[in-house]
């Protein structure tokens, strides 16, 4: 992953209309929250959105990717993110809308978490 501070404003304004985000860094990226959840990570200039089965197939849906990243001895490893629609990243309000269903994801999964 790798980090970019003027990416974070980019993300804020773009991402405005969602409300308060929070962005921290983490693993040479970043993770974005919202409503006390992460929902999104930003690496090399891409927000990948998290997402569960149905809507990793409305991402594949319109052409999105899935996060991989090499293993140390070589291997692909896929995560639950998916690349923010091409369309989304001149359309605030698409780029809103995907991150909204991503921010649910977020929060349906953290609260079947069971507290430490």
């Amino acid at each position: 992953m790798a980090y970019d501070a003027d990416f974070d404003e980019w993300v804020r304004e773009h991402f405005h209309d969602l409300g308060r985000l929070e962005i921290k860094r983490m693993f040479g990226g970043a993770g974005v929250y919202a409503s006390g959840v992460m929902f999104a990570l930003l690496d090399d200039g891409v927000v990948w959105l998290k997402a569960d089965e149905a809507l990793a197939e409305a991402f594949a849906g319109v052409g999105s990717r899935q996060f991989q990243y090499p293993t140390k001895d070589g291997r692909m490893m896929s995560m639950g993110y998916w690349s923010l629609p091409e369309t989304a990243l001149d359309d605030p309000d698409e780029a809103v809308a995907w991150a909204r269903r991503s921010v649910e994801v977020a929060v349906r999964k953290a609260s079947g978490k069971k507290k430490k």
